[in-house]
């Protein structure tokens, strides 16, 4: 061994043999010195920009590769081999390592190189870099496993590494390297991985949950301990033997969970999970586990949809465990794992357990393994940058459960919607239900349930059952109450709207029978005459129209066709000509029961109509209004003839001038002298717009008559420059 070699890598090396003791063959050693003593002689005391030794990086990755990964001599010989290829000055050769260290060697070794050269720019996205990730993999699934170690290993020095690679290493460790680990069943290097990348894309969240976590220590610590006590109880008294730990979740966890969920640190309900450690014989471990969830789901409210059992049908990764859901105290939902010795071991220690359950030091069962991990990594049907596995776990098809706000479990036909769930609860609830709450995100009255969600309901006093509601409910009891209450509420404006009609014809001195109600119902395609009188009741249909129906248009005069409209106390305070031909219009306007249309804006001395509204009285419009066609052709029965008279009176009234012409610089003061002080008009507003020396605008303003606007307009017509005025309708 160089004696010239710094004290720190030497120590580090002697280190790494100690501890590779125990899991390595003692007589692969003297080929790791080998190795170790090639790599010092081409690398010896080198350091990168911030000063660490790339040869205790090497060892590092080393120690990882054994230790961590439980991977074999090869990998732990490429792991400090591996930083020779690409260093300025040293001739690297494949057939070198090949003939000095073997086959198996060389293989990692040009696995990892080709990793290296990867460009992974857009990794997140890019599926074909990892396709090509693969076919560098396609000598030794090794390959892999030992570059998670390398990535590790930079990640746990990142603010050593050169400010250059900083973001590359975090976004590649972030997209591709952690959900690898996630895949492989590393889930512990998988978690530090996504700790690590998110401490450096993210180091505000991740300081700030780490900081909650800290000041929520105690309590958690108090909740986990009321949590466990009575089920550590039963355990005890059924004859366990049995560990529990509580596990709080990694930041980048719950930080994903603050993002998917957009909640904040206080609103993730489930910070950690509760583990129950199983002693037992191999051939009692599966019925030992599911005796152990009936102890817990015998005391706690269990979430079906959070059900996942891997002891059944393990992972393909070889992961074993039984995890459930379930409301603790305080209504606080906690995750619960359970397992045996034997299947924590290998959960927290993935490959590195998987053979020493197999009797010992590496050989075949590793080689099995990676074979296995292969068959992962190239089925095609798995997604390999999936952060979670998506399990569905439906216990009844045709059924679903789902909790209430304080915890409560309901079953619901399989396809029910947030309206069922509202019926569920009660049927006042249903008829007034606007939406809701999913998992804490608003959704709609069509939002179709999912095994496991929690729920509450949004209700309005104004909301009312909707004939189309019964288009996506699915239960029979929300059909059934929306029917009733459609039912009720029909026949209720069915009721009222008979009512209405019988009093019509009564004041219209017309008999009401079955051959006047056939006509009507056959005029307006109706079968039912429950139907006609609900959509009288309702305003579809209106009664002046059903007396045209059966009567033909009739000559009422003005004053005969508003008594069929407006109260009594309204008509004494309109003014009708001698023959009672026209509504007059004073221009004092002084009468509250009709208004000016502001679509139009009549003027004293314009031809007039009136128009009566159903909640604003009589609306009156010019002739020429550009609504009027559509009002005389829907509502002609609401048309009411009428016409000004001039008490004498001053009268303002508002007109709006459309105006244009050439622009100069004196137009504007021209404008405003004729309006202000030749004519003396009020100005309400003006609009100017000025473009390639032409102007146009609109000018609103107040006259007293059609004849003073007219006026107005001759006037601004003699402006020089002023190519045009015309009255707008509004």
């Amino acid at each position: 061994m160089d004696s010239a070699l710094n004290e720190k890598i030497l120590n580090s090396y002697q280190a790494l043999i100690f501890q590779c003791k125990k899991s390595l063959p003692e007589g692969d050693f003297p080929l790791v010195d080998q190795a170790f003593n090639y790599v010092a002689q081409h690398l010896g005391n080198l350091v990168w920009n911030k000063g660490e030794f790339v040869l205790n990086h090497s060892i590092d990755v080393a120690k990882i590769a054994v230790l961590e990964l439980g991977l074999s001599t090869d990998s732990l010989i490429a792991a400090l081999l591996h930083h020779l290829y690409g260093v300025d000055g040293i001739e690297f050769s494949f057939d070198a390592v090949k003939r000095k260290f073997g086959p198996n060697v060389s293989v990692i070794l040009e696995g990892m190189i080709k990793i290296n050269a990867l460009n992974t720019g857009n990794i997140a996205f890019q599926s074909e870099n990892f396709r090509r990730l693969l076919l560098a993999l396609s000598g030794d699934v090794k390959v892999i496993l030992l570059k998670i170690a390398d990535q590790l290993q930079d990640m746990r020095t990142l603010d050593s590494q050169p400010d250059s690679i900083k973001e590359r290493l975090a976004v590649d460790t972030w997209h591709l390297y952690a959900p690898l680990a996630h895949r492989l069943g590393l889930y512990k290097i998988n978690t530090e991985l996504l700790d690590l990348a998110l401490k450096h894309l993210h180091p505000s969240d991740y300081n700030l949950i780490a900081e909650k976590l800290k000041e929520t220590a105690v309590e958690r610590a108090t909740f986990v301990s009321a949590f466990v006590k009575p089920i550590e109880k039963k355990l005890q008294s059924r004859g366990f033997n049995f560990e529990m730990k509580a596990r709080t979740k990694s930041i980048y966890s719950i930080w994903n969970k603050m993002q998917k969920q957009k909640v904040d640190f206080h609103e993730v309900y489930d910070l950690f999970a509760v583990r129950i450690i199983l002693t037992t014989e191999p051939e009692q471990e599966k019925a030992a586990c599911w005796q152990a969830f009936s102890v817990v789901t015998e005391e706690y409210l269990s979430n079906p949809d959070r059900l996942r059992d891997w002891i059944t049908y393990p992972k393909s990764n070889g992961y074993e465990s039984l995890h459930t859901t379930v409301l603790g105290p305080d209504k606080r939902w906690v995750e619960v794992q359970i397992r045996t010795e034997r299947m924590d071991d290998i959960a927290e220690n993935g490959l590195a357990a998987h053979w020493r359950y197999k009797g010992g030091k590496g050989g075949e069962e590793i080689d099995k393994w990676l074979k296995n991990v292969r068959e992962i990594l190239e089925n095609p049907q798995l997604n390999p940058v999936d952060f979670i596995d998506d399990f569905k776990v439906n216990i009844y098809e045709d059924e679903i459960f789902v909790f209430t706000p304080k915890g409560d479990l309901l079953k619901l036909r399989s396809g029910a919607t947030l309206l069922d769930f509202a019926y569920e609860i009660h049927s006042k609830v249903g008829d007034k239900c606007v939406g809701g709450k999913v998992n804490g995100k608003l959704v709609t009255l069509k939002y179709i349930l999912k095994n496991g969600d929690q729920i509450s309901v949004e209700t309005s006093n104004n909301q009312m059952p909707k004939l189309d509601w019964l288009d996506f409910v699915v239960t029979s009891k929300a059909k059934g109450r929306i029917k009733a209450s459609l039912n009720e509420d029909h026949k209720k404006e069915a009721e009222n709207g008979k009512e209405i009609l019988q009093r019509k014809f009564k004041n219209w001195k017309i008999d009401l029978n079955d051959t006047v109600i056939r006509d009507i119902l056959k005029h307006y395609k109706l079968k039912l005459a429950v139907d006609l009188y609900y959509n009288i009741s309702t305003g579809k249909i209106d009664t002046l129209e059903i007396k045209e129906v059966i009567a033909g248009k009739n000559d009422d005069s003005q004053h005969e066709k508003l008594q069929e409209i407006l109260a009594p106390h309204e008509i004494k305070e309109l003014s009708f000509d001698n023959n009672d031909d026209f509504l007059v219009i004073d221009n004092d306007l002084k009468n509250v029961i009709y208004k000016l249309a502001v679509c139009c804006n009549p003027i004293l001395g314009d031809p007039i109509f009136g128009f009566v509204t159903i909640l604003e009285g009589i609306k009156i419009h010019r002739v020429s209004c550009p609504n009027a066609k559509h009002m005389l052709d829907r509502f002609p029965y609401r048309m009411i003839n009428a016409k000004w008279r001039n008490t004498g009176k001053k009268s303002s009234f508002q007109a709006s001038l459309h105006i244009s012409g050439s622009d100069r610089a004196d137009i504007m003061t021209d404008i405003s002298r004729i309006i202000a002080k030749d004519i003396g008009v009020q100005m309400r507003s003006i609009a100017i717009n000025s473009e390639d020396k032409e102007f146009d605008g609109t000018l609103r303003i107040y006259v007293n008559d059609l004849e003073h606007l007219d006026f107005l307009i001759q006037k601004l017509k003699n402006i020089k420059g002023v190519q045009s005025v015309t009255r707008s309708d509004s």
